[in-house]
């Protein structure tokens, strides 16, 4: 499949289907890359310029990804399906349609992936049921709080979501609500749960620091953003440092490295 849309093309397709969901009362957020350069005010051009997926083309996104609530998988159903005409593999949805829907453009311009309730990749991020869950509390996409867990969770990061962390942190300032920050006293709750989770966020944010410097080195971000970067990882990671531990992350802590603590899991769930 060949990309023939720009990027404000394909964040312009994404919306559409977020805000036609809104008006039917179904409720589904943009998440991933694409979500983090909506989100990422004032910021797109630094994404282009670290070449996030390659800026040899016109556009850099192939696909959408959403996620919704299973409770409303039959209205999410007929929306893609009816009101925009997207068509999916019965084979995958007999095998996989449960937990994942993947629809196809009428044109083939790009495939749309529907996750439901939670992102299950090397750790799990759960976003709660309607009415009280967490895709309420930001639009079109999930908050950067949110984000910002979604590619910290990889266990075996690559560069291009080291990429994606570096925009998200310069866009959003650090805090302790969901008022267009990062929240991390949401974030210490839940990797204050889950040593595994929280070992590879610390370690990706220790990760995202190093690539940080060989940018700089590179001259594809400035001192500030430099600066910027550091001071916000630092400061997560002496969060996670000090927040409190369950008797969950304890136990699981007193294992250590010995035993696995992640998921792997397949690219094609990246």
């Amino acid at each position: 499949m060949v990309n023939q849309l720009l990027d404000e093309e394909i964040i312009s397709e994404a919306t559409k289907i977020v805000n036609e969901g809104e008006k039917r009362g179904v409720i589904l957020r943009i998440l991933g890359a694409l979500a983090i350069r909506m989100h990422s005010n004032g910021f797109e051009s630094l994404h282009k310029k670290l070449g996030r997926l390659g800026e040899d083309t016109q556009g850099s996104f192939t696909d959408i990804d959403l996620i919704g609530y299973s409770s409303q998988r039959a209205g999410i159903r007929e929306l893609m399906e009816k009101d925009f005409s997207f068509t999916i593999s019965r084979q995958f949805l007999l095998l996989y349609g449960k937990e994942r829907l993947v629809y196809y453009h009428p044109d083939n311009l790009y495939h749309v992936d529907i996750f439901f309730d939670k992102l299950s990749f090397s750790h799990v991020i759960q976003f709660g049921k309607k009415g009280n869950g967490r895709l309420e509390l930001d639009s079109p996409t999930i908050t950067p709080s949110d984000l910002l867990l979604e590619k910290l969770q990889i266990h075996q990061i690559n560069e291009k979501d080291i990429k994606d962390i570096i925009v998200l942190l310069r866009g959003h300032d650090l805090g302790e609500d969901e008022e267009d920050r990062i929240n991390l006293r949401y974030i210490s709750s839940i990797l204050g749960d889950d040593w595994g989770f929280w070992m590879d966020a610390s370690e990706n944010l220790r990760k995202t620091m190093k690539y940080a410097e060989k940018y700089f080195e590179q001259s594809l971000i400035s001192q500030e953003d430099l600066n910027d970067l550091n001071n916000k990882c630092l400061k997560i990671l002496d969060c996670l440092e000090r927040c409190p531990k369950t008797k969950n992350w304890e136990k699981r802590a007193k294992k250590g490295v010995k035993e696995k603590y992640w998921r792997d899991v397949e690219e094609l769930y990246r």
